[in-house]
């Protein structure tokens, strides 16, 4: 199981890619399952982890354009996307990690749209991220 999360600087996905990928909100995680032998997508919710259509070839436009997303390990291994209020942010991250994301929605959200304390939590989790994929990058570059 992977323990490190990377932020993808140089990540490639266009607001066009995004949009074919058909995911109905601005986060998602991508990952290979193996029981279906493909990649799945996912986007959290006060529900949970929802499964969305995923357009295949949209998927296989992405892989083009950053190859090493055919070298996500089956099951463990993800890829996290952070759209909202502008954001573009990529993290290659353990599949714990985005179910951590799923749990701290539901446990914060109230009401139909989530409510300031879900906001501020979500902001908070990627936050948490940053500073942790930032630290690992300095200490990779010292």
């Amino acid at each position: 199981m992977p323990r490190g999360a990377r932020r993808l600087h140089d990540f490639a996905l266009s607001d066009v890619q995004w949009d074919a990928l058909l995911i109905p909100i601005n986060m998602a995680f991508f990952y290979r399952r193996s029981p279906r032998g493909r990649v799945v997508a996912m986007y959290p919710g006060p529900a949970g982890a929802t499964e969305s259509t995923l357009d295949l070839g949209a998927w296989d436009e992405l892989v083009a354009a950053n190859p090493w997303l055919d070298d996500l390990r089956a099951d463990v291994e993800a890829l996290l996307v952070y759209r909202v209020g502008g954001a573009r942010e990529y993290y290659r991250v353990p599949i714990d990690r985005c179910y951590a994301l799923v749990g701290t929605i539901r446990t914060h959200w109230h009401g139909v749209s989530g409510g300031q304390g879900s906001r501020e939590a979500i902001q908070a989790f990627f936050g948490a991220l940053r500073a942790e994929t930032a630290k690992a990058r300095e200490v990779a570059h010292a």
